[in-house]
């Protein structure tokens, strides 16, 4: 148990030694990531759902040689 105790007080420790960004950088930061995240899921599902549409276009297409 001591070494469980002595663990947290040293991330306790480090915690305090830490500086922290302002809100104003944090919000910024928060805000450049969600974004990005937006941005990316859009792009993605766009890219799968052109995807789709090229597979089932080609399975048409190639339909009449399954025989």
């Amino acid at each position: 148990m001591k070494k469980i105790f002595g663990y947290f007080k040293g991330v306790f420790k480090e915690g305090k030694r830490i500086k922290w960004p302002v809100r104003s950088q944090f919000v910024a930061s928060v805000a450049v990531v969600l974004c990005i995240t937006i941005f990316a899921a859009i792009f993605l599902a766009l890219e799968d759902y052109a995807g789709g549409i090229l597979v089932q276009q080609l399975r048409d297409a190639f339909s009449s040689l399954r025989g």
